[in-house]
């Protein structure tokens, strides 16, 4: 990804995660932060339940609110250079009044269409069309979108690289925090003949639940948290995503998959994989979900 505004060497990100808010914003932050290797990086987030600050490698400064004058003190207060907006709370007024305030290059993360007010607009996901963003950002606006600009985190990168047995038969991975609760739900349609990797972490409020559920069952594996999610995926013969982030990673591996949306923000994610003949589940539908996955056992068919 080429940075014309590379120059700037100090850089700070605003994105929050917890149970409610998701896991997405912070890694795709981590990844993007490393395409400025000279800058000095610092993260600003809220101190929200279920957040993952601890897994950012850069310092945090812990916010009190999401007020844009609280923000704009920070930014004069660590002389930062850029601003890099990733965050659905944030909208192009409270963009423009860190821009005004402060005169930063602002680039924002969007993967919904929204209006913004910055520099440098990232959408990152396969499916971005930049012409949908005609009227919504300011003339002057430099557009990223699409493929070229897609994250992919050096783990996958690594893993690709490697020659893996293929142990699994599904790995299950519905987001980080999993707010619906489709873990469970999945599970309790799978047959107990399939091998089966699920992946989630401690920001999942449903995770006691999971755990009471897997316990005994000798064919499922849970981990939790895991720092190895590249190579259960790469151990795995097919996947179980939501359309979101993880579609880009599961197609970089080349794993066949099913992805169920969860979320209105995977709208976009969800028309793409359809146009692109993509096998994607609007609702959760257990019928169709056991009907997928019942003879991938018995006839070795993991390509749906």
């Amino acid at each position: 990804m080429e940075n014309p505004e590379s120059s700037c060497k100090n850089l700070l990100i605003r994105a929050d995660s917890s149970s409610q808010i998701g896991l997405g914003h912070i890694m795709r932050d981590i990844v993007l932060a490393q395409h400025y290797p000279d800058a000095v990086i610092t993260f600003a987030c809220r101190e929200l339940e279920g957040n993952i600050m601890n897994r950012i490698p850069y310092p945090v400064h812990i916010l009190s609110s999401n007020n844009p004058a609280e923000l704009s003190e920070l930014i004069v207060a660590l002389n930062i250079e850029m601003v890099i907006f990733d965050h659905y709370g944030i909208d192009a007024l409270f963009e423009q009044q860190i821009k005004e305030q402060t005169g930063v290059i602002v680039l924002s993360l969007d993967d919904t269409y929204q209006p913004h007010y910055c520099d440098i607009l990232l959408n990152h996901n396969i499916s971005a069309d930049p012409q949908r963003y005609s009227g919504l950002v300011p003339p002057h606006c430099e557009l990223r979108c699409g493929a070229e600009y897609t994250l992919i985190r050096d783990e996958f990168r690594k893993e690709k690289q490697m020659n893996r047995e293929k142990i699994y038969d599904l790995f299950v991975s519905m987001g980080g925090s999993d707010p619906t609760n489709s873990t469970s739900e999945i599970l309790k349609i799978l047959s107990d003949s399939l091998e089966i990797c699920v992946v989630t972490t401690s920001a999942n409020i449903h995770l006691h639940e999971l755990e009471r559920y897997v316990d005994g069952k000798k064919n499922i594996a849970l981990h939790v948290d895991s720092d190895q999610v590249a190579k259960l995926l790469h151990q795995s013969h097919l996947a179980i995503i939501t359309p979101s982030v993880m579609v880009h990673e599961v197609l970089y591996m080349d794993i066949p998959f099913i992805a169920i949306k969860t979320a209105s923000n995977q709208d976009d994610m969800v028309q793409y994989l359809h146009k692109s003949g993509y096998r994607i589940l609007e609702t959760f539908d257990p019928a169709i979900l056991s009907k997928y996955t019942s003879k991938i056992k018995s006839e070795k068919k993991y390509a749906v």
